[in-house]
């Protein structure tokens, strides 16, 4: 079907919908929008109007007496059309200073943090996706064997956060050439990363007459292993879920069952947020945008944080679609702009 462009009224009208039904919830007759100071036009011509947004998938009417409520691309054009005016909102949120755990010196609690801050200001989940470990500069590394088959890989970033986790490995280390190895590393690679490191060493490791070349080549080896695996997994932090259980006139308790699935299969969830990571400042995906059927109900409005040259995870809020996008919007986006400065990779 051939959609008509829409008249200046028809989007004045549109918009008093979305905004009331994003209010209260309910479906909006063609009386309310009459009644609804700033609208000067006759009640035959705002249901003209209604009944051609509904024609053209803006909206639809749920019972045959009822008033019509925004359908997603209804949603859509109303995000769209404020999506440049709500930045400057975010000047008026104003977080705890220790808010994203800045002090605490672990990237684990400032992810917490970040996204129990994201779910509090909001009233739904906030979320976190961790960056790879392989993609943070450090400034010092440590290896620790902890088992025959198990070395903790300790890292503190450039901007004196710490990082840890644990690397399954087949080779045998002895702690000693684990000690001359992260030695080497931190001599040589002071604010790079692993990822430059792994490269490094698989082109000049064939070529170095040392004595710690055996041990070079099997860290090597490790790193080729490890990072295989980094580059697929992201943990994501979640907060707020049982927001949602406070939401039931949104979410019907079979709704809630599929939500909350959803929310346990993290790592399918973690793909889908991670499939909308972009250079764009905030993104907003409604409902059957998201192409994941058991959270249809819901929109994802999500930021980056990272620098200029790199993407290093993602952050947000998942709500209703009837979510207040004025205010969720320079929310998320002002939370990544703090994490980004928060989280320095640069020396």
């Amino acid at each position: 079907m051939t959609r008509k462009l829409l008249k200046n009224k028809d989007k004045d009208i549109l918009k008093l919908v979305v905004e009331s039904y994003l209010k209260v919830g309910k479906p909006v007759s063609s009386g309310y929008v009459v009644k609804k100071k700033g609208v000067s036009i006759s009640s035959a011509s705002v249901r003209n109007i209604m009944a051609k947004l509904e024609e053209n998938d803006y909206l639809y009417q749920p019972h045959v007496s009822a008033g019509r409520i925004p359908t997603d691309m209804g949603l859509r054009f109303y995000v769209n059309s404020i999506f440049e005016k709500v930045f400057p909102n975010q000047e008026h949120i104003d977080f705890p200073t220790d808010s994203m755990g800045l002090n605490k010196g672990s990237f684990n609690s400032i992810f917490i943090e970040t996204s129990k801050l994201l779910s509090d200001y909001s009233d739904n989940i906030g979320f976190v996706i961790s960056p790879r470990i392989s993609r943070l500069n450090f400034r010092h590394l440590r290896f620790i064997k902890v088992a025959e088959e198990k070395i903790l890989i300790i890292l503190v970033t450039t901007s004196n956060l710490v990082v840890n986790e644990i690397i399954e490995t087949k080779s045998f280390f002895t702690q000693g050439e684990l000690d001359k190895a992260a030695n080497y590393i931190n001599t040589n690679f002071p604010g790079k990363n692993l990822l430059f490191i792994r490269e490094y060493l698989v082109k000049e490791v064939p070529e170095y007459k040392m004595r710690v070349e055996d041990t070079l080549q099997k860290i090597t080896d490790l790193l080729k292993t490890y990072l295989k695996r980094d580059e697929i997994i992201n943990h994501i932090y979640l907060q707020g879920t049982s927001k949602f259980l406070e939401k039931p006139e949104i979410f019907k308790m079979n709704k809630l069952i599929f939500l909350f699935k959803s929310f346990e299969e993290k790592a399918k969830l973690t793909k889908l947020i991670s499939d909308f990571i972009s250079f764009d400042k905030v993104k907003v995906i409604i409902g059957s945008e998201l192409n994941f059927q058991n959270i249809s109900e819901c929109s994802l409005i999500l930021s980056h944080y990272g620098d200029k040259q790199q993407v290093l995870g993602s952050l947000g809020i998942i709500g209703p679609k009837r979510i207040p996008y004025k205010k969720i919007i320079p929310l998320v986006d002002c939370v990544a702009k703090r994490l980004s400065q928060t989280i320095s990779f640069t020396s």
